[in-house]
């Protein structure tokens, strides 16, 4: 099995990698809105997609109703 090997310059490329609006923005989201306790609380009365076709998951959907 061949290592591959890194060189400098992209090793400093992807230290220095941009953080975009959308991964700012969701960071913030997740510092602010406690969705482990939500989850805990709506997890009893979520559907869990038994009728006709598979539900979104709870952590997804919250976070949807969250950007909203």
């Amino acid at each position: 099995m061949a290592m591959k090997q890194t060189s400098f310059s992209s090793a400093e490329f992807a230290a220095k990698k941009r953080i975009t609006r959308r991964e700012q923005f969701l960071a913030d989201m997740e510092k602010v809105v406690p969705c482990a306790e939500l989850e805990a609380v709506i997890a009893p009365v979520y559907p869990t997609g038994m009728r006709c076709r598979p539900s979104i998951g709870l952590p997804r959907m919250l976070r949807v109703y969250f950007i909203q």
